[in-house]
């Protein structure tokens, strides 16, 4: 069982930057995967950008070289550092993890509550 809880979210200008925090209950040591996922109004829900306790990344077409994604071990959480933020990064992000497996393909069976982020001039 793992609970997630994640904060960062706003309003932020195009151009500006974010950056999201996702604490996990327990050591990320003994989960697999964590990243966020993020869904817009009438758009389909996609993944961001992940890391695997080895730290492997993996990122979105859409936010390559815009976005970062680092993990703290000793606070049990993982960051997203988001810059040169564009109006269509606009939705909730959704933190995710699995104990087991990637997140890249199917998302992990553990959320966070979510947090939006708004880019508007």
């Amino acid at each position: 069982q793992v609970q997630l809880v994640e904060s960062g979210g706003g309003l932020v200008q195009p151009g500006g930057s974010l950056r999201l925090s996702c604490a996990a209950s327990r050591s990320i040591f003994s989960i697999y995967a964590m990243g966020w996922y993020r869904q817009a109004p009438g758009k389909q829900r996609e993944l961001v950008a992940d890391i695997t306790s080895g730290g492997s990344t993996n990122f979105a077409d859409s936010v390559k070289g815009r976005f970062t994604i680092s993990r703290d071990n000793a606070k049990n959480t993982v960051y997203l550092q988001m810059n040169s933020l564009k109006p269509e990064d606009t939705a909730v992000y959704y933190c995710n993890a699995d104990r087991f497996r990637s997140i890249a393909t199917i998302p992990g069976i553990y959320w966070g509550q979510g947090t939006q982020v708004t880019v508007s001039s």
